[in-house]
């Protein structure tokens, strides 16, 4: 599919993309998002790195995940557990991927805890999206991929928009007009698949994950699904600014 025209340049062209390694990227969400002519504030809060008092300069937020939990203590993780309380209040469009969905549970006061049995999901799972989710987009993948041991519930004030039957029922979760969590990774690239499960081996022999050669042909068989329904979520996330109208209205 092919991108959305670019979008205006200046401050409101601007994402910020929280990540939590030294050498983590925003993959091919940021491939995406810069092919729509928005600019990437990359910030490393784990480096000391500062988070911005408010977003009027930012299109939008984006959390992605890491190798920390969302009920760590770490003051660095408390600040993005605010700044995402401060994109709700501003109305900012939010999309938490992974450790950043679990944020947001954690900012809405839900629970963010690991499967009772300590299975994991590590590989390509099933998902079926809600109603809610098909009104979000209407064509879902079948099965996304997914690094992840800790899970979580559906927290006061968000609806459901995709879940599944295995280790981990709740897939995503949508808050008001702009904010968004997944469990899943649609932003891992061929390379970063190819990164994780080699750097990251040890963790294919915890309960519940896939070996390597199941990754590799997962990808083969479902990322096309994957890249072109995160087309569509993504402009649908981005349209959900409406910070302009508003303060238009006023």
């Amino acid at each position: 599919m092919a991108a959305s025209a670019p979008c205006r340049p200046g401050p409101a062209g601007r994402i910020l993309i929280v990540v939590h390694q030294p050498r983590s990227t925003p993959g091919r969400i940021g491939l995406k998002l810069a092919a729509r002519g928005l600019a990437l504030d990359v910030r490393r809060p784990c480096l000391g790195e500062p988070l911005p008092e408010r977003l009027d300069e930012h299109a939008g937020v984006i959390i992605f995940g890491g190798p920390q939990s969302a009920n760590d203590t770490d003051a660095y993780l408390a600040d993005e557990i605010d700044l995402i309380g401060r994109a709700l209040k501003q109305n900012a469009p939010f999309l938490g991927v992974c450790l950043g969905a679990q944020m947001l549970v954690r900012q809405l006061g839900g629970n963010v805890k690991p499967h009772p049995q300590g299975r994991a999901e590590i590989g390509y799972y099933p998902i079926r999206a809600t109603e809610a989710g098909r009104s979000l987009t209407p064509d879902w993948p079948s099965h996304v991929y997914q690094w992840h041991r800790e899970g979580f519930d559906v927290p006061s004030g968000a609806t459901l928009i995709a879940e599944a039957d295995g280790d981990f029922a709740v897939q995503a979760i949508r808050v008001g007009a702009s904010a968004l969590g997944i469990q899943f990774h649609p932003e891992v690239t061929r390379a970063m698949v190819h990164r994780w499960t080699t750097k990251g081996a040890e963790r294919l022999e915890l309960p519940g994950a896939q070996p390597r050669e199941a990754h590799i042909m997962g990808r083969l068989m479902y990322d096309d699904q994957v890249d072109s329904w995160l087309e569509a979520f993504l402009d649908s996330w981005l349209a959900s600014d409406t910070r302009a109208l508003k303060a238009a209205a006023e």
